[in-house]
């Protein structure tokens, strides 16, 4: 069977839980597979090597580009098309078969990128309601870039970019998914989301680079970007609205969990200018300090 003629860069740290199921998806089917890894301090380089993977190893250096952006650089650059898949991400038969009929059937592709669904696991379930994720994964490197927004100074992200989309000249969607299924426990989720949440709240403290970002966001998200009261509004459209109900324990915790990252940016976000009410006391009252 023909591959296809995409590199899939899979970046990684510290996911040796979830690497090798990873690599075993795209192996066969891709032109290469390539695990561009920071510094792990368990068996994912030699797990994702067991299984047939070129790994590379990454050291940010504190400045653009990132991650992704310096893959898109870097890896096999002699190829225009990159996949990137997390490393706890598989893609799905049906996605693999649509990937086939556009890439295989010997007429140029048009789109400069491709967004693609995710099959989103949470709590061991997968969810079939609630919200609708979508990333903007397979890229043709000359035709796409990643932004540089003035983030650089903000916390919670380090060599990730931050929660935005690359910049394509095209962009078309896929209908089959990624399946995102991470077998870590539930508790590494809720640290990875304290950390986003440092720099959405840094964000909301540098509406400059706020706005920078809103443009490379879905239309979802900018649309969410604008909403007032944003925990209430998160849980009723994805529990009540997307029918997050249907899926049951795993739905209305996700819900709540997604609520509840929305509930600490905006408590992160107010934390600085209370702080600075407080040190300046009641009207009349002498200044703290």
């Amino acid at each position: 069977m023909a591959k296809l003629p995409i590199v899939v860069a899979i970046p990684t740290k510290n996911e040796a839980e979830n690497i090798t199921g990873t690599v075993r998806s795209v192996i066969g089917h891709f032109a290469s597979v390539v695990v561009v890894d920071s510094d792990s301090t368990d068996d994912t380089r030699a797990l994702a090597k067991a299984e047939g993977a070129e790994v590379v190893p990454y050291t940010w250096d504190g400045k653009y580009p990132k991650k992704k952006q310096w893959c898109l650089e870097n890896v096999e650059p002699e190829r225009d098309w990159l996949l990137f898949l997390d490393g706890d991400e598989t893609p799905s038969p049906e996605l693999l078969a649509e990937l086939r009929r556009i890439f295989l059937d010997g007429r140029p592709v048009k789109p400069a990128a491709f967004d693609i669904p995710l099959g989103y696991w949470f709590g061991g379930k997968r969810l079939r309601h609630g919200y609708t994720i979508v990333k903007r994964a397979l890229l043709d490197r000359t035709r796409c870039r990643f932004p540089e927004p003035g983030d650089l100074a903000a916390p919670g992200m380090g060599e990730q970019e931050g929660h935005y989309q690359p910049l394509a000249e095209s962009v078309h969607r896929l209908k089959a998914p990624i399946e995102h299924r991470d077998l870590d426990p539930v508790r590494t989720w809720f640290d990875r989301h304290n950390r986003y949440s440092d720099w959405e709240a840094w964000l909301e403290h540098h509406p400059e680079v706020r706005e920078e970002i809103r443009g490379a966001k879905t239309r979802q998200g900018q649309l969410f970007h604008r909403m007032p009261l944003k925990p209430l509004v998160s849980f009723a459209y994805a529990y009540g609205f997307k029918r997050g109900f249907l899926d049951g324990r795993a739905g209305l915790d996700y819900a709540l969990a997604m609520s509840f990252y929305r509930w600490q940016i905006g408590l992160k976000a107010r934390e600085p200018a209370q702080s600075a009410g407080d040190d300046a006391g009641p009207p009349g009252a002498p200044t703290r300090r």
